[in-house]
């Protein structure tokens, strides 16, 4: 069944998605279908052991189970001094 998913980028993923943010329509079940999808329309170069991933604003298993009008955010490893 489709699901309508907001999905957030930072850093890098937001540069090669072209966009901070995007609606996505998917019958991704968790969020690592969700990455791999993504991954393969945008050319993402990060793989998903390198990324975290939050599902309404808390840190989730990529395995978590996604449903309608969930907000799911990749999170980059990020640089810092």
């Amino acid at each position: 069944m489709k699901k309508t998913i907001q999905v957030q980028y930072f850093a890098i993923l937001r540069e090669q998605a072209g966009t901070a943010a995007e609606t996505v329509q998917t019958e991704a079940e968790n969020p690592g279908e969700l990455y791999q999808t993504l991954r393969e329309r945008h050319g993402f170069t990060l793989e998903p052991a390198q990324l975290k991933v939050a599902v309404n604003d808390d840190f989730a298993p990529w395995d978590a189970v996604l449903a309608d009008s969930d907000r799911v955010v990749f999170i980059p490893p990020v640089a810092g001094g």
